[in-house]
Formats: structure tokens, sequence, C-alpha cells
């Protein structure tokens, strides 16, 4: 593996970083400078407008064009406050199915533009052991795909890292959540087997991506797009929702410490109200820093969650705040400035910057 260097490099779109990094590290550790950690972007003063790349641009495109589209995208882009400049790369959600062999199937309704993996396990005494094949048709695309990507980036943008759904969302991805949670039941032992092959494979996967899209060079996020010059992601386990305590303790919990104890940042995707009964058992998990609520779908809308959000605050976490610049004031009233990062879009770059100003004399 490359040695880090000592600072990152420099990167065109983005000739702040060193000021956005300065306030990331404190927002790591659980520390604030003059203001919160905010991602402010808008389109740059005159630019024309270039869209960024669909979902899953380039799992069965050409690269060539995609590449071209996401830095075309990242210059026309003011990235205000701590914003770092970054796209990640997406085949879909079950990535790491794929890459275990499971066959992805396509959305044809261009509105959820999305991926699956089908199902590929019938009984897990013949699907063991699980492996992650180098020849895999996906897994080589997406090291194709990250290698293209960092070298047209380099020195101007961040290739952030993926969508892992690692762990025990990988297990759904190959059996199906009903048949895996039938499985919990019927051949627990097998299930422990799988998942714990599975998990011997998050260091790997992780450190051959990073390496391949050069991230190591000016540093990477996961894609909530909370940066780090080391090694960080976006961790879950959407799975979570259909266990209770006990099933979650013994095949979710030590996977999620492990991950986030071999990053050296973490976030973490917490989908859904059914999975709230592993709150305290996720936020205490000692490596893992910030908490990116989803309500789900159907449910009340984020800014009614303020009571989850302290909550979450008062075990000890950050919190991920989605919101348009109107509603900054009401977050910064009611939460903890030193425990959020907030995450939205100005008009212009007259605003991004009163917006930041405004932070700095109410925090």
């Amino acid at each position: 593996m490359t040695e880090r260097q000592a600072t990152p490099e420099p990167l065109a779109f983005k000739p702040d970083l060193e000021e956005a990094r300065a306030h990331w590290e404190a927002f790591w550790a659980g520390e604030m400078l003059e203001r919160p950690c905010i991602n402010i972007r808008c389109r740059k003063a005159g630019a024309e407008e270039v869209p960024a790349p669909r979902y899953m641009a380039g799992a069965r495109e050409e690269f060539g064009p995609v590449i071209e589209q996401v830095l075309a995208y990242a210059e026309t882009v003011h990235w205000g406050g701590d914003a770092v400049p970054t796209y990640t790369p997406s085949f879909g959600p079950d990535m790491f199915g794929a890459f275990l062999g499971a066959e992805l199937e396509w959305s044809d309704d261009e509105e959820t533009r999305t991926s699956w993996a089908a199902p590929c396990v019938e009984d897990w005494r013949e699907a063991l052991p699980l492996k992650l094949d180098p020849e895999n048709y996906w897994w080589q695309r997406m090291i194709r795909f990250m290698r293209e990507l960092g070298q047209a980036a380099r020195g101007k943008m961040l290739i952030a890292h993926i969508d892992m759904h690692s762990n025990m969302d990988a297990l759904v991805a190959l059996r199906s959540p009903a048949k895996l949670c039938e499985d919990l039941y019927d051949c627990p032992e097998l299930v422990e087997e799988a998942n714990n092959q599975v998990r011997a494979l998050f260091a790997p996967v992780y450190d051959e991506l990073y390496e391949a899209a050069q991230m190591w060079r000016s540093g990477t996020t996961g894609w909530i797009s909370a940066y780090h010059f080391g090694k960080t992601n976006t961790i879950q386990c959407d799975y979570a929702g259909l266990v209770g305590p006990e099933h979650f303790r013994r095949y979710i919990l030590p996977a999620l410490e492990e991950e986030s104890s071999y990053l050296e940042h973490t976030v973490y995707h917490y989908d859904g109200p059914d999975a709230l009964i592993h709150l305290d058992d996720i936020c205490a998990l000692p490596n893992l820093e910030c908490i990116q609520w989803t309500p789900g779908t159907g449910g009340k809308p984020f800014i009614e969650w303020m009571d989850l959000l302290k909550e979450i605050q008062a075990k000890g976490k950050s919190v991920y705040i989605p919101c348009s610049v109107a509603q900054i004031e009401v977050y910064q009233r009611e939460l903890d400035p030193a425990k959020l990062f907030y995450d939205c879009w100005a008009k212009d770059e007259d605003e991004v910057q009163r917006t930041l100003d405004w932070l700095v004399a109410n925090s």
C-alpha cells in the first residue's frame, strides 16, 4: 500500500482546502473553530449550468464521457465553507453483493433509477466460503472506473469511496431479506460463518479502491461528504431494522465496530425508525463520530426529528444536517453546533458568504 504523504495535495476546485481541513479536523474531535462545519455550494458566478452525472453513471456506459461530465460539473460549482469537491462512483446499492457474485438487475424507470442484486444463494452450505474473485466483472469494472476517475481528478477534486453495503447488507443481497431472517433461526451458525467471511473482506475491498483512485493524495469522503485526509467512509447496516437486539448484537454490532475501528473517522447512515431500537448500541461504538439520520419513506420530515437529533448529540455523537439555508437558524438554536455539520445549497456566492458570516456571529 502507498505510504501517505504528510499533507494533502492542493485541489484546483478548492483553493481553501487547508482551511476546510482545519474545520473538519475540529469536527472529528468533537470541537469547533469559529463556526460549525458546513458544506454550502452554489453555481459559480457566470458559469453555464452543467448537470451532475446521473446516479450509477458509468455502470453500463463508457467511462470517458462520464468522467468528462464529472469534471465539467465540479468546475461550475462554488464549493463554499467546508465543502470539498467530490464525486461518488456507484453501480447501485448492492455493489458488495455483486463483487461476491450476485448479478445486478436494473430499473427501467428513469425516475427511480437504481439497481439491485438478484439473490443467488439457495443454500449456505453450498455457497460457502464467500470469496472475492479477483476477476469478478463488477469488481474489475469498479477498480478501472476508480483508477480512471482518480487519474483525471488529480489536483482538481476528490473521488469519494463507494457506498459499501457490506456486513449483513451484503448477505441480504446474496440471499434476500426474508430468507436471511429465516436463516437466523434455521441455520444461525452458517449465517455467522458467512458474515465472518464478508467482514474479513471489508478492509481489502476498501483498500483496493482507495489505492485505485489515489485517495491518499488529497483525502476522501464517503457518499456523505464529510472530509478527512486519511481513511473515512459512511458505514451502515440497513438490515438492522429487521432484527431485534439479540441478533443485532450477535451479527451486526461486531461488524460495525470493526469497520469504524478500521477507518480513521466514520459517519453512520441510520436508516429509518424501525432501527431506532438499536440507538444505544450504535451510539456506544467508540470510533463512530457522526450519524446521518434518515427518516425513511413516508416518515415525517427531517426537521421534525429534533428530539432524536438532540438525543444523539447527548450520547456524544455529531449529526449530519441536510437543510435549506433558511433552516440553519432553527438547527443552530436547537442543537450543539460543535456536534453537527450542515449540508445545503445557496442561490449564489453572496448568500454563501452571508451564511458563513452569520454562523460565525451566532456560534
